[in-house]
């Protein structure tokens, strides 16, 4: 089963079909624009190095490196860029791919697809639908038995995790008021 054409987001009543070949944008504006829009400049000053690599120039970082890799807190994971709350930790599995692996993105929009056929390969880069930087790819029909049967492998580097109150961050503190730290 192909990713393209597919209901990538069977996974609840919530969530609507999507086709991913269409060149979904997300939640950004009328016109496909991205509603969380800034200059190069503004992103360089706003993200660390690696940070502005891998979410602005669709890089990638190593596997079993990443802060969220192994991660097992409760919690919602956000678009370290911008903020858009993007998947929550009920949809995340362990694929030993070392990188975060998740089985559908929170809502409908909040993700946008782009047909990848760089270096070779044939897949899809799934990006933020608010402010368009790359978040990593989603693979279909790998087997791992979830209920899409798809794996969105996202760099930890794209994403901060706020816990739920009461759950411990990746950085082993404990928010008081609500609040993710770090």
């Amino acid at each position: 089963m192909s990713i393209f054409g597919n209901n990538i987001f069977g996974n609840k009543a919530t969530h609507a079909v999507a086709d991913p070949a269409a060149d979904s944008h997300g939640t950004g504006g009328e016109d496909g624009a991205a509603a969380v829009q800034k200059s190069d400049a503004q992103w360089r000053e706003e993200l660390t190095p690696e940070e502005y690599r891998v979410l602005r120039q669709a890089g990638t970082e190593r596997p079993y490196t990443g802060e969220y890799w192994d991660t097992h807190t409760a919690g919602v994971y956000q678009c370290r860029a911008c903020g858009t709350e993007l998947f929550t930790s009920n949809e995340k599995f362990d694929s030993h791919c070392g990188w975060p692996s998740f089985w559908a993105p929170l809502a409908e929009g909040t993700v946008r697809y782009i047909h990848d056929r760089t270096m070779g390969m044939d897949r899809v880069e799934v990006r933020c639908g608010a402010c368009d930087s790359h978040l990593g790819h989603v693979f279909d029909g790998e087997g791992y038995g979830t209920p899409t049967d798809q794996r969105y492998c996202i760099n930890s580097v794209s994403l901060r995790l706020v816990p739920k109150d009461g759950a411990e961050a990746a950085d082993g503190t404990v928010p008081t008021d609500g609040t993710a730290a770090g």
